[in-house]
């Protein structure tokens, strides 16, 4: 058996699993994971359980950190810049008279983590 957490990086979006290594990680916690598009933050939605390892499609990364009251505010400053950016393409679009309809933007976060042991 091996112990999982799920977490979502949107309000309805897919929930992914990661290994909460050696922290204790609580349903509701922000986390700041590495990702197939970099370093995230989500919330955690299913709390710490164990589940048999032929489940778990491999790797299972491990949570990178809690995420601090820094990450929050960053994140906070995003989704406001997505709303910037979502009316400034649909300005785009129309002044170009593009046959096309803009159903969101998204702004990612750039989260820079510093390990002790790398120079």
């Amino acid at each position: 058996m091996i112990k999982i957490i799920g977490v979502r990086f949107r309000e309805a979006g897919k929930i992914y699993y990661f290994s909460p290594g050696k922290r204790k990680i609580s349903r509701g916690d922000q986390v700041i994971v590495e990702t197939a598009r970099g370093v995230e933050m989500g919330r955690v939605v299913l709390g710490e359980k164990e589940v048999p390892e032929e489940e778990i499609v491999s790797p299972l990364k491990e949570v990178t950190r809690i995420a601090t009251e820094e990450d929050l505010k960053r994140v906070k400053r995003n989704r406001e810049k997505e709303k910037e950016a979502f009316v400034i393409c649909e300005q785009k679009i129309k002044k170009h008279q593009l046959q096309m309809k803009l159903v969101g933007a998204e702004y990612l976060s750039l989260i820079h983590i510093s390990e002790p042991t790398r120079p």
